[in-house]
């Protein structure tokens, strides 16, 4: 039985993920009966099983998803949120920018910006818990985990802060997986939803 996941289509790396998730269906034999869409109205996101959030600017975003009524059916989401970059800032309890209305889906507080501006953009090999060879992360004006509360699990870290977590169905990510060609944290997005 195939899955739907759709890739929140306000701003962002949206075609990057649904190229990434397309490979990671095809890599785990899943492709058969499954479907990636992009998701530009709330009345899309009940029939999903999985959910990006994909990177870009968290205070657009953040505006963009109250501006189309998005709130409320993306926090009573029963599937999987995979959140990446400014998505994963938007998944957050606590952001310290009045811009940016969280919407405390992961038990985490985040700094956006925290490796610093676009210059200060960098790539790094991560060693990613369950994986047995490191998974190449590009960082853009990439935001930091600052705390993790109780049962998110976390996956990676740079210099000692999280950068990849997990908690329940969701996974959020300080990086932007969908520009490594390693469709590896796509795939293990995909085991947590059965």
């Amino acid at each position: 039985m195939g899955v739907r996941i759709g890739v929140l289509d306000l701003q962002g790396d949206v075609s990057e993920h649904i190229e990434a998730f397309r490979r990671a269906l095809s890599e785990a034999g899943l492709s058969r009966g499954s479907e990636v869409c992009a998701v530009r109205k709330a009345g899309q996101i009940p029939s999903l099983d999985g959910l990006a959030i994909p990177g870009g600017e968290s205070t657009t975003i953040s505006k963009l998803i109250d501006k189309n009524g998005m709130r409320d059916p993306v926090t009573e989401f029963r599937g999987g949120i995979f959140a990446t970059c400014a998505g994963l800032i938007l998944l957050a309890k606590a952001v310290p920018d009045p811009r940016v209305k969280p919407l405390g889906l992961l038990d985490i507080d985040v700094e956006r910006n925290a490796f610093g501006r676009q210059k200060d953009s960098f790539e790094a090999d991560l060693a990613v818990k369950g994986f047995d060879s490191p998974f190449h992360a590009v960082f853009i004006r990439a935001p930091v985990i600052s705390r993790v509360g109780k049962g998110v699990e976390v996956l990676a870290e740079v210099d000692g802060k999280p950068v990849a977590v997990r908690q329940g169905k969701h996974l959020g990510l300080c990086f932007h997986p969908e520009l490594s060609g390693d469709s590896r944290l796509h795939r293990l997005f995909l085991d947590g939803l059965g």
